[in-house]
């Protein structure tokens, strides 16, 4: 499909390291950067997005003719970019992080500049897409008269998803989808933020004042809400019923990006002629699971496996942090889990329900191979995380290339190790390590009826 990305590109910088010092100036964390990353945003993150899901993209912005700009279209090389001159610098958002943790955001280059001007030329590609994501990011796109006009003569055959900004303007009218989270629609309607029942007020009142075919309200870890306009054949003024779609459970840390994704995701789902609601619970099950994977820190590092470890090792270390902090305990087993079945499922939910959050420890397919022979794994790593991703049960993968856990193990510090009870009796090494922090290993139940090795073998006999 092709989709149209309109609005206002920034870049964003991820500055990565550690802090484990104050500084002598000032009772403030020293960070000792290891790294930096620069990365679209704003509306290239959208684009960036779409580029990767493999959909063909069109990017409608301003762009300055700084180094910065350069950058962010390096970056886009995948994405067709129709730019108007931006009076005024690359808007950046530096983020630093140390210990997986946000520690300061600073932001340059991002003053109010005058509205960006596009000729008709440069609109000609909107009327061949499949739909049209807007995400405005307040620096003036969505002001420009020409391209309102051009949206609000496609409105009506063409979905737009519109994500608005409280320094932005108003949705053209007759949009499929305005996407504001909690905090937007109670600026934007004037009724407080105070859960679903306020939610559903703001929207039924920006749906009115906007004109749009339906206004979705992003509620974070609870889903969405949804008000959809009266259906065809009802009086006028029929009340509309809202609809909260729930969010998959996800211990996030930074919710960065999570409008993006879910804009990009329902635009995708309404070019393919899905039904609203549908499109809304994938677009928030989505956004979800990019959030669960790392949010915009995910995307920040390269998509090789050797990578992947330091990925998903992040992402639990952060769970386990957040856990903790909380009072709650962290569980965490660990596997080669190729060809995931029944047995491991019952212990996943078993060791599950017997603290506040599930990370599994996955052995890399370097590991497996090592320990297992070298025609295994049979299922690759990417395919394993996504797998056990996938499970209700399991709320963080963290992938390791050593033959055993203790290295990750002593990263996330668990309160509880649970092994199957094929290991009972056994003193395992990783036993030791946990007492040094007052963690414990627990045995399940064995299922022995069910075991990866025999379905192999089964599997290789078959041919």
């Amino acid at each position: 499909m092709k989709i149209a990305v309109v609005g206002d590109v920034l870049l964003d910088v991820d500055m990565f390291g550690d802090a484990d010092r104050l500084s002598p100036d000032a009772p403030v964390p020293v960070v000792d950067v290891q790294e930096t990353v620069h990365r679209p945003g704003g509306a290239g993150l959208v684009a960036s997005m779409l580029a990767e899901d493999g959909e063909e993209v069109q990017l409608i912005t301003a762009l300055s003719t700084d180094e910065w700009a350069g950058k962010i279209r390096a970056a886009l090389a995948g994405v067709s970019i129709t730019a108007a001159p931006l009076l005024g610098p690359t808007p950046v958002k530096t983020r630093v992080r140390a210990s997986g943790q946000a520690v300061v955001r600073i932001d340059t280059g991002c003053r109010i500049v005058p509205v960006p001007e596009f000729s008709e030329e440069m609109l000609y590609s909107l009327d061949s897409v499949d739909a049209i994501v807007v995400a405005d990011y307040g620096r003036g796109i969505t002001r420009n008269a020409l391209l309102r006009s051009r949206l609000e003569q496609l409105a009506p055959r063409i979905p737009i998803v519109w994500d608005p900004h409280p320094s932005g303007t108003t949705p053209v009218p007759g949009v499929a989808a305005v996407t504001p989270n909690a905090s937007e629609a109670a600026k934007f309607s004037g009724i407080p933020a105070r859960g679903t029942t306020s939610a559903a007020a703001a929207a039924e009142r920006l749906m009115e004042r906007w004109v749009s075919s339906s206004v979705v309200v992003t509620l974070g870890g609870m889903g969405a809400l949804l008000l959809e306009q009266p259906a065809q054949g009802l009086p006028a003024g029929s009340p509309s019923v809202p609809q909260v779609l729930p969010a998959p459970r996800t211990v996030v840390d930074d919710p960065c990006g999570a409008g993006d994704r879910f804009a990009a995701s329902l635009a995708l789902r309404l070019a393919a002629h899905e039904a609203l609601p549908a499109a809304v619970q994938a677009a928030v099950e989505e956004a979800a699971h990019f959030l669960s994977l790392g949010g915009v820190a995910h995307s920040s590092y390269p998509e090789e496996p050797e990578a992947m470890s330091d990925e998903f090792g992040l992402s639990a270390a952060d769970l386990a942090r957040r856990v903790r902090a909380q009072q709650g305990t962290v569980v965490a087993t660990g596997g080669c889990f190729d060809l995931v079945h029944a047995g491991h499922v019952r212990t996943l939910e078993a060791a599950r329900k017997l603290g506040d959050c599930l990370i599994v420890c996955l052995n890399s397919d370097d590991s497996v191979r090592r320990l297992k022979g070298p025609d295994r794994p049979v299922i690759s790593l990417n395919d394993r995380v996504e797998l056990l991703m996938a499970l209700k049960c399991v709320d963080a993968v963290a992938v390791f290339d050593e033959d055993t856990p203790e290295r990750i193990l002593a990263e996330l510090r668990p309160h509880l190790w649970i092994k199957g009870g094929d290991y009972a009796g056994t003193r395992l090494p990783e036993s030791e390590l946990l007492e040094q922090w007052g963690g414990r290993t627990i045995t399940l139940p064995h299922h022995p009826a069910r075991s990866t090795t025999k379905l192999a073998a089964v599997l290789e006999k078959i041919g």
